[in-house]
């Protein structure tokens, strides 16, 4: 079904791969579209409650494809993949996304995680955002979000130096949420996403919004504003009705998505 990914759904949750091994998994913009179509499809998909992306071989993601996307942006030779948009508007709205990191996560192999919910490191995972030495500039919101997860200082060092950070190094600078032997990222990704992927799915995919847009809001009455009206869908939603009802009942809930 897909040339640049691959996607396998096991119970609830599904694990989507960068599969171009013999280049690092280098992006291009195939596989952005590729990426696109199937998140979407497991959003739709009421057997998926969460995901994981992972990549195929000893790599995450090398960063952009220097000769099918940079080489060939100069020269006017580009193709065009349809079926691409908006990444940041995409993840934030989704049921739960897992970033599992297996190994060299460069440029574009970080910033298309940095919205993900939770990203997980392999011990054997190496990050870098080496955009500066290409002699171009970090996208896909990466500015904002770098800044949030790892703070000014260390966003800035890590922008404008350019260099290769150990799986240990990027947790101790709060790039990553968690770092694991090789042998347990896929296992421990999926544990969590499948955590996850008990849950209601519009309360998550609400709340992931409310995350997205209070985060750095400054104005404290449009954060509780925000809330209250997602509360008010809440208190009128069958999972809400059901979780009650479970509760009284002393049993799990049900939940559909």
């Amino acid at each position: 079904m897909y040339e640049t990914i691959l996607l396998d759904v096991d119970d609830d949750v599904a694990t989507l791969t960068l599969n171009r091994p013999e280049r690092l998994n280098a992006w291009t913009s195939k596989m952005s579209a590729e990426l696109h179509s199937a998140i979407k499809s497991c959003n739709e998909n009421p057997d998926v409650g969460a995901m994981v992306v992972t990549g195929a071989g000893r790599g995450f993601c090398s960063g952009a494809d220097i000769r099918d996307n940079f080489q060939a942006r100069i020269k006017g030779t580009e193709e065009t993949a349809e079926g691409g948009g908006d990444w940041i508007g995409l993840i934030r709205s989704s049921k739960p996304i897992i970033a599992a990191v297996n190994g060299a996560a460069v440029g574009v192999g970080v910033t298309m995680i940095l919205p993900m919910d939770v990203i997980i490191a392999s011990s054997a995972a190496r990050f870098a955002l080496a955009f500066v030495r290409m002699g171009v500039v970090p996208e896909l919101g990466s500015s904002h979000f770098l800044v949030q997860r790892m703070g000014f200082g260390a966003a800035n060092e890590m922008c404008l130096t350019g260099k290769l950070y150990s799986a240990t190094e990027a947790h101790d600078r709060r790039l990553v949420d968690r770092v694991v032997e090789p042998d347990e990222l896929l296992t421990v990704a999926r544990e969590l996403a499948s955590e996850m992927a008990a849950n209601p799915t519009p309360q998550q995919r609400w709340l992931k919004q409310l995350l997205s847009k209070n985060g750095s809001e400054t104005d404290i009455a449009t954060v509780q504003r925000r809330e209250g009206e997602v509360l008010a869908k809440c208190y009128v939603s069958p999972e809400h009705k059901e979780a009650v009802n479970a509760f009284l009942e002393k049993r799990a809930p049900q939940f559909k998505r």
